[in-house]
């Protein structure tokens, strides 16, 4: 793994990705690689407007690129049913759950969910359990879900997952990192009981320059730290291309465990992707049986291919 870079990424050619918020960030650098490696990549954007200008711009920097532009809005499961009915085709082998929210002001998704929960957690949980026919016909395929170093600030709390009964921006940012983490846990358990090669995985950016951070102050007006977080995307952040090697590693790299967890090397901030630590409550296999569970009668889908 040592030194590993975009250059490693092995022929993707007659694969088919799906990468959630691929119109920019660490989406897509993604998507752009994979494509790069004759991957047929599928943009799923919630802006129309933004995700055609990324097409066109992925288009233009990999001539040739197969790449097609899909709506989808976690916030909404509606679109998120919508989607996952509308994709074409039999197979999919890569499916890169990166769309995410932070620290954003408290506000609910169209279905009523805590933004970030139901955004970063839920939105994924759903359209992982709506696609997983097609993974699952698909030999070696692979779920990848981007978490956060930042999930060391929470565990989830079972009985308050929307946050109702107190918010506080970034301990609730924090839960639905767990929150991807516990799922890829009980995902990868799942999985191995069912006796399936699917193999889900996880991984996180380290600390990289993208609007995700100014997201959050700009919604707040919070001139001051939106400033605070330009200042150090400029000066400490790596770049969004270097933020996505643990993703793409991840997603294509031959040696990928399940339920494993990758991020930068350096202290988990930047450099080339390497195992990277993880909470000890994010492998409680009880924690990841109730969030599975509440997860389903939330979102209404069902993962009934891994009854186990």
């Amino acid at each position: 793994m040592s030194g590993w870079s975009e250059k490693d990424i092995p022929d993707q050619s007659g694969r088919v990705a799906v990468v959630t918020g691929a119109n920019s960030g660490i989406g897509y650098v993604t998507a752009r690689e994979l494509a790069r490696r004759r991957a047929r990549v599928v943009l799923a954007c919630r802006s129309e407007a933004r995700g055609a200008e990324a097409r066109d711009r992925m288009v233009a920097e990999v001539p040739g690129a197969e790449v097609d532009l899909a709506l989808l809005d976690l916030g909404d499961l509606g679109s998120v049913r919508r989607f996952a009915a509308s994709l074409s085709g039999e197979r999919l082998d890569l499916l890169v759950n990166n769309a995410g929210v932070m620290a954003l002001p408290y506000g609910t998704t169209a279905d009523g969910f805590e933004t970030q929960f139901g955004v970063n957690h839920l939105g994924h949980f759903a359209l992982t359990g709506l696609l997983l026919p097609k993974l699952l016909a698909t030999p070696g395929a692979r779920v990848v879900t981007v978490s956060s170093t930042m999930h060391s600030m929470s565990n989830i709390d079972i009985n308050d997952l929307n946050s109702a009964r107190r918010y506080r921006r970034w301990t609730a940012y924090a839960r639905s990192k767990t929150a991807n983490l516990l799922f890829t846990h009980e995902l990868a358990r799942r999985l191995a009981a069912h006796g399936s090669d699917l193999v889900a995985a996880a991984a996180h950016p380290g600390y990289a320059a993208t609007n995700l951070q100014t997201a959050g102050p700009r919604m707040a007006d919070r001139k001051l730290s939106e400033r605070f977080m330009r200042i150090g995307n400029r000066f400490f952040a790596q770049s969004a291309d270097a933020g996505a090697l643990p993703t793409l590693y991840a997603a294509t790299a031959p040696d990928v465990r399940p339920d494993s967890f990758t991020g930068p090397s350096f202290v988990g901030w930047r450099g080339s992707p390497a195992p990277s630590w993880r909470a000890p409550w994010t492998f409680n296999d009880r924690a990841g049986e109730r969030l599975w569970d509440a997860s389903e009668q939330l979102t209404g889908v069902t993962y009934d291919a891994l009854e186990v």
